[in-house]
């Protein structure tokens, strides 16, 4: 029953990492854009 709780934990942490990586890549891309078309 534990084992299968910490599994459980590890996917969860994994899962969020992942999603806030992929979240805070985009804030950074929309940065990146709205800085090349006001060079433009």
């Amino acid at each position: 029953m534990s084992d299968v709780f910490v599994v459980a934990a590890i996917n969860m942490i994994v899962w969020l990492g992942i999603f806030g990586y992929m979240v805070s890549l985009n804030i950074k891309l929309n940065k990146l854009e709205k800085e090349i078309e006001e060079k433009e």
